[in-house]
């Protein structure tokens, strides 16, 4: 049993030493100006965007709106309220 408390103390200290190691660390200072080095930028360009489709005296009218449609409940609904 004694052998288990001395054997199991060891790791304990080991993480209490590095620890307190961590804290004491001087932190590394750069040589580089504050704020980043610059704009970040995309590896690659955006692909670009489909067309619209062309409108106007070249091109086909706009198209229409597809037509309304009521589910039955609405309509249900609407009738009572009348």
């Amino acid at each position: 049993m004694l052998y288990l408390f001395v054997a199991l103390k060891i790791p304990l200290v080991a993480a209490c030493w590095l620890v307190w190691w961590a804290v004491r660390a001087v932190p590394i200072e750069d040589d580089a100006p504050p704020g980043g080095g610059g704009p970040r930028r995309r590896p690659h360009p955006r692909p670009p965007r489909p067309r619209r489709p062309r409108r106007g005296p070249h091109g086909e009218p706009a198209a229409a709106p597809p037509p309304r449609v009521r589910s039955t409940l609405a309509r249900s609904r609407g009738q009572r309220a009348r």
